[in-house]
């Protein structure tokens, strides 16, 4: 009988990678598990992973999971895995085979609907990826892959960002609001999605991202001579459209993703402190500052729920 697993020990030199490398030819067991792993090697993607004849048969999927039935994702189908990779999280050293972070995305058990060289249709029962796929090949080792049944999430919003109106003076009921600087750059709504964006100064963050979908409101600023992205609203979280939410959740949700990095920052804001902020924008030579309600919505185009005041003299 074959060795399934004659392809992968020969891409992998045990004393060199924490990889499992078993001795023994793999024995069929219950062929009901499956793991996605995300794995950031010279390029990000996922690999699924089911449990079929005492191995684990694997698929590269650049782009994970498709969300919608209507778009099929690449699935590029890899040598055959040992069952014990299905716990393996680790760092693969630079330089072998697949190097990089490995870490676990999901993992649960399966169900076969069909099963052949050419296609294979399973049920995923994992905490984050559930529901009915079908794998098919297309050409050589690519194949597709294919959600049969949607799942339930927020469309990706697409709208005009929201603009304050300017004023003179500072509102009088400073409590109801957080006080931001304003900047003065280059406005840029950032969708992430797939660890993938259209922005190219964010490419490095989105693949930290991973699999996580959101978009990102914003500014590109020139600081110390570099150009620097400051978020400063969250719009989408993970397949949820928080255009309805007020500014307080909308800002709490964006300092969970800890968005801090050379490139990349997340724009300081104090509630219910104009003078200060205002003070602080005028030494840093900054246009002025925004007050933003607490309670508000994000709105597109100009809204009286944020105001712009000049740093003034």
């Amino acid at each position: 009988m074959a060795d399934k697993l004659e392809r992968y020990r020969g891409k992998r030199d045990p004393s060199k990678t924490p990889e499992p490398v078993p001795d023994e030819a793999p024995e069929p067991r219950g062929d009901d598990t499956f793991v996605i792993q995300e794995h950031h090697a010279r390029a990000l993607h996922w690999d699924l992973r089911l449990e079929r004849d005492g191995v684990l048969a694997s698929w590269a999927i650049p782009k994970g999971l498709p969300e919608d039935p209507a778009t099929n994702h690449l699935a590029v189908r890899t040598e055959d895995h040992p069952m014990e990779y299905s716990a393996f999280e680790g760092e693969i050293p630079r330089g072998e085979y697949g190097g990089g972070t490995m870490t676990i995305w999901d993992r649960g058990t399966y169900e076969t609907e069909k099963w052949s060289d050419r296609e294979v249709k399973v049920v995923l029962h994992g905490e984050r990826a559930q529901g009915r796929f079908v794998l098919f090949r297309t050409r050589g080792k690519n194949w597709m892959i294919h959600r049969m049944d949607p799942r339930l999430r927020d469309p990706l919003p697409e709208l005009a960002p929201m603009l304050p109106v300017r004023r003179a003076k500072v509102p009088k009921n400073a409590e109801e609001y957080a006080f931001e600087f304003a900047w003065g750059g280059r406005r840029t709504l950032a969708p992430i999605e797939g660890g993938r964006t259209s922005v190219p100064l964010l490419r490095p963050l989105a693949e930290r991202f991973g699999s996580r979908t959101a978009v990102l409101d914003g500014e590109i600023v020139a600081l110390q001579g570099d150009e620097v992205f400051i978020a400063y609203d969250l719009l989408y979280d993970d397949g949820r459209s928080l255009v309805a939410e007020p500014y307080r959740k909308r800002r709490a949700a964006l300092e969970a993703l800890e968005i801090a990095g050379a490139r990349w920052q997340t724009a300081p804001a104090w509630p219910g402190r104009p003078a200060a902020v205002r003070q602080a924008a005028r030494d840093q030579g900054l246009p002025g500052m925004v007050a933003k309600r607490l309670d508000s919505p994000y709105e597109e185009g100009e809204s009286k729920a944020w105001i712009f005041v000049p740093a003034g003299a």
